[in-house]
């Protein structure tokens, strides 16, 4: 069942924090109701960003600040679904971008930028504190016309062999590695333990001593097949496998 299936096409914003029955939203949201040509009295959705959803109505609508109504008796609590951690490569930002949105569009429970030693050679890369806040924009942005429950934990970029050498991320489930000379993913993916860690590489792959230092670490190269893909499609369709299989999953 998709996790959305039952709600109302209606507005959804984005309000993390506590929830009270009257609450003022951004400067943001109110630009975002005013484009949407939304008026006092209309039906909204409200989404926390960790499980929560609620019916509201807007109160009152400004330039710079929206109020809305909550109906506190329709606030629920989404079970997350099974645990999906993508190590994205840094690379080309507009590709980045595109592919936060679709992991919290699938349900990607956490994000980490990794940098590899081809990340240095793309311009204009995805990388630094302006553009870990601008991704996480988008995320929100993707969360709120995907009428979704959760964002994923977003982590700080960092080094391969720093996230490699964090064993704490690695204790449990299954660690994948796209890498076209590995097992076809769809064969196994109904045998794979959560939580499911999938890593791959950016505009033109890893290095090999990268691909070694994966599969010393415990990786397990898999492959979508035949063709060579773009990092983002192939995230995006390794990904789509898997959480197709959620049910397979067991904790």
């Amino acid at each position: 069942m998709v996790e959305r299936s039952h709600l109302p096409a209606v507005a959804t914003f984005y309000a993390p924090g506590e929830w009270t029955a009257r609450l003022s939203l951004d400067e943001s949201a109110a630009h975002h109701a005013v484009v949407k040509r939304l008026n006092a009295g209309d039906a909204v959705r409200l989404t926390s960003g960790n499980g929560r959803r609620a019916n509201g109505v807007i109160a009152e609508l400004g330039k710079r600040r929206l109020e809305v109504t909550i109906d506190l008796a329709s606030v629920e609590q989404v079970i997350a679904l099974p645990r999906i951690e993508l190590w994205a490569p840094v690379a080309d930002r507009d590709r980045m971008f595109m592919l936060a949105e679709k992991a919290v569009e699938l349900g990607v429970n956490a994000w980490r930028s990794v940098i590899y030693a081809r990340s240095k050679s793309v311009s204009p890369r995805g990388e630094g504190a302006a553009f870990h806040e601008k991704l996480r924009l988008r995320q929100i942005s993707a969360l709120e016309q995907s009428g979704g429950a959760w964002l994923p934990e977003l982590h700080p970029e960092v080094r391969l062999d720093e996230m490699l050498a964090a064993r704490t991320v690695l204790d449990e489930g299954t660690r994948l590695l796209l890498d076209t000379e590995g097992e076809g993913l769809g064969d196994i993916v109904a045998t794979l333990d959560t939580p499911v860690h999938s890593a791959l590489g950016p505009e033109g792959g890893l290095d090999e001593e990268e691909r070694v230092a994966f599969i010393r670490a415990g990786w397990r190269p898999v492959s979508l097949g035949a063709n060579v893909l773009r990092f983002e499609t192939a995230a995006i369709a390794a990904v789509a496998v898997v959480r197709s299989h959620h049910s397979a999953f067991h904790e």
